[in-house]
């Protein structure tokens, strides 16, 4: 098959791009001596984490005990649920999982972890947690300037039966967030990737010269990651620490947030949107419009740093050269709003590629997606939609 027969909207990832990320991000970690465990929220196909795994990834990442099982159910061997678990009918689920794979999550709370203790105590063997630490992004996870409440935390893990503790983890959200004054994107993206390093290095020597048992140096995880993080990251070791993981997403495929961080290129981008336009109208008190049959349902409203709209539209998907005209400047469910000085230039029926703002929300709502290489279509793989 080839793209001109595909209906639209429809998802591309373009295959060479893939390739060359997938190897990337591995000589990454193999450069920094840690374990790569993918985030598969991102684009939570089965047979891309398959090609992951075939690179050297050390198990997955998901963001919910759904997407654990829909990834126990294919094969995997090793997930972890990077998400404080709450609730008996999720630790239920997870505890249900745990004769297929190795499983484990995050808690940073007591309450939470009393919760996971009161289902997986009865097991014969206990659930690995990893304490969740705020690094600076300001969501969920134990302040890392609390020793003290780290401690605490760390300590209750501990005392709990059914639970071990295995390691902290965090997510430096706060890459997300640009530069700060005149700091360039270089720039920001090493200090957060510094910040994430040395503040979890800072908050795992402090609980082992707390006396807390199971934190030892050659035997806790550290784990960390997001892809414009990892586009600086420097693994460094600190009281006998080191990074141990780390656990990027988005790096497969990139998207206009990552180019305008400076965590990647256009050239970089192996996703497109194949959307077709479906009116063209001249308006005489404003610029000329196009709409395209793709809208929120298949992009996301998401914005970031540096981001034009909603995406970037593409003279040549080949060359991945964008066309600084054309604007999607607005999204209703099922239309996508172009301008551009002369939208008359498009015609009806024309058909567009144009590189997301946020992959991994626009593949969460697709059910499958088109490999290709150049203009044929290689593959097509599901997606676990509605996990």
């Amino acid at each position: 098959m080839s793209i001109p027969h595909l209906t639209t909207p429809c998802l591309l990832i373009e295959q060479g791009r893939l390739r060359r990320n997938l190897a990337r991000m591995q000589e990454t970690a193999d450069a920094n001596d840690v374990a790569l465990r993918p985030h598969v929220k991102t684009h939570k196909s089965v047979a891309l984490a398959e090609r992951q795994r075939e690179r050297g990834a050390a198990g997955l990442t998901v963001a919910t005990v759904e997407e654990a099982a829909a990834f126990v159910e294919a094969g995997a061997e090793d997930v972890r649920v990077a998400y404080p678990v709450t609730g008996r009918d999720k630790h239920e689920q997870l505890a249900a999982l745990r004769d297929r794979a190795r499983l484990s999550c995050t808690v940073d709370t007591a309450a939470g972890a009393e919760q996971a203790a009161a289902v997986h105590s009865v097991h014969d063997r206990p659930l690995d947690v990893l304490m969740e630490v705020d690094v600076g992004h300001g969501r969920c996870g134990v302040p890392w300037t609390d020793a003290t409440a780290a401690t605490r935390l760390a300590r209750r893990i501990v005392d709990l039966p059914g639970l071990r503790l295995a390691g902290l983890l965090t997510h430096a959200g706060q890459a997300y967030d640009g530069p700060d004054g005149d700091e360039s994107e270089a720039a920001a993206l090493r200090r957060v990737a510094r910040h994430e390093r040395d503040r979890m290095l800072a908050v795992a020597a402090g609980l082992a010269e707390a006396g807390v048992p199971g934190v030892a140096r050659d035997d806790f995880e550290i784990s960390v990651g997001s892809t414009p993080s990892m586009a600086a990251f420097e693994n460094a070791e600190h009281a006998g620490f080191r990074i141990t993981e780390i656990r990027p997403g988005n790096y497969v495929v990139h998207d206009a947030m990552q180019v305008g961080l400076g965590a990647a290129s256009l050239a970089d981008c192996a996703l497109t949107v194949l959307t077709t336009v479906v009116s063209v109208k001249e308006r005489p008190d404003g610029p000329d419009r196009a709409f395209v049959d793709a809208g929120k349902k298949v992009f996301t409203t998401d914005t970031g740093y540096d981001t034009d709209g909603h995406g970037v539209a593409l003279r040549d998907a080949a060359t991945m050269s964008p066309r600084p005209d054309l604007r999607v400047v607005r999204l209703s469910e099922e239309h996508g709003w172009l301008n551009e000085p002369d939208a008359t230039a498009l015609s009806v029926g024309e058909r567009l590629r144009i590189v997301p703002n946020h992959a991994c929300v626009c593949i969460a709502t697709q059910a499958r997606l088109h490999v290709v290489d150049g203009t044929t279509v290689v593959d097509t793989w599901p997606v676990a939609r509605g996990v």
